[in-house]
């Protein structure tokens, strides 16, 4: 009976919360699941993608947080896309005072759409490279659909608009650093969660020609102004531990204060999936780093 009632009760608040909207999100305790509010943001070209919102308890305005996703490996993983940022992590932020965006991209779940964001970057069956990828045709539409939720953002009544942070993990970390770069009005800051492009699992951290995205990363660090923070695993199979500290190395190179946290080991057989299980990894740098630029 009391599973029956527990279950009648989830049903209840989720029911309740989609009938009222975004305030509804305002009253959600910690025990009770995220129903974002979804919106749908103008993209060059007179189309739309559709985007989550969360907000913390009050009218504000907030700081923002715009949260970029990262990429599956097939078609049908990326149709299949329904959460474009993990609760847990819109939750960090809203306790934070933040209130959180985040875009599904073009030729991801309910937007959908041709897929704009292939690098090229084909693997055997034994991880070996077999492609000469192209990290420019994934980084230039992603970092398109943020300045597009960034124009958004600076247009709503409850958001700062001169007080967002864009993050991003996988390809939205890539995604994010290449924004970064574009030194977007209203954004102070460019949080970065395992950000590349063009890796496989199965490569063991032997990647497709890493020196393409360094190459990026000097085009882009010499432009960008923003404060950053990047945070890898050592045991990323997508990456490795050594072309991220290169890349971060060749964006810093330009000047900008562009911060590298190589955090311990996460505790599961991809590191890159820092973000989702890496929590006590993070946290503490992460917190510094907001501390230390007031934000």
């Amino acid at each position: 009976m009391q599973s029956l009632a527990r279950t009648f009760a989830f049903v209840a608040a989720v029911l309740a919360a989609m009938l009222c909207g975004a305030p509804c999100t305002h009253a959600q305790g910690a025990g009770e699941p995220l129903v974002p509010e979804v919106v749908r943001v103008a993209l060059p070209g007179h189309t739309t993608m559709a985007t989550e919102v969360f907000r913390p308890p009050g009218d504000g305005p907030f700081p923002v947080l715009v949260f970029s996703h990262g990429r599956a490996g097939s078609d049908a993983e990326r149709r299949a896309l329904v959460r474009p940022v993990p609760h847990g992590h819109a939750r960090y932020w809203m306790r934070r005072g933040y209130a959180v965006v985040a875009p599904i991209r073009p030729g991801y779940g309910v937007t959908g759409g041709p897929d704009r964001e292939d690098s090229g970057a084909r693997y055997n069956d034994w991880g070996e490279c077999m492609s000469r990828p192209e990290p420019r045709r994934t980084a230039g539409p992603a970092a398109e659909a943020i300045a597009s939720a960034v124009a958004w953002v600076r247009e709503q009544p409850w958001a700062r608009a001169d007080r967002i942070l864009l993050s991003g993990q996988s390809v939205g970390g890539l995604a994010t650093i290449a924004a970064c770069s574009a030194n977007l009005p209203g954004v102070i800051g460019c949080i970065n969660f395992s950000g590349g492009s063009g890796g496989s699992p199965t490569s063991k951290g032997r990647m497709c020609e890493p020196q393409r995205i360094e190459s990026l990363m000097s085009e882009w660090g010499r432009t960008n102004r923003l404060p950053s923070l990047w945070l890898y695993a050592p045991n990323d199979l997508f990456w490795g531990p050594e072309a991220p500290q290169r890349w971060h190395a060749a964006f810093a190179a330009g000047g900008s204060p562009a911060r590298f946290v190589g955090t311990e080991p996460v505790p599961a057989p991809d590191g890159h999936s820092l973000l989702a299980v890496g929590g006590r990894l993070w946290s503490v740098p992460l917190q510094a780093w907001l501390g230390e630029h007031g934000f």
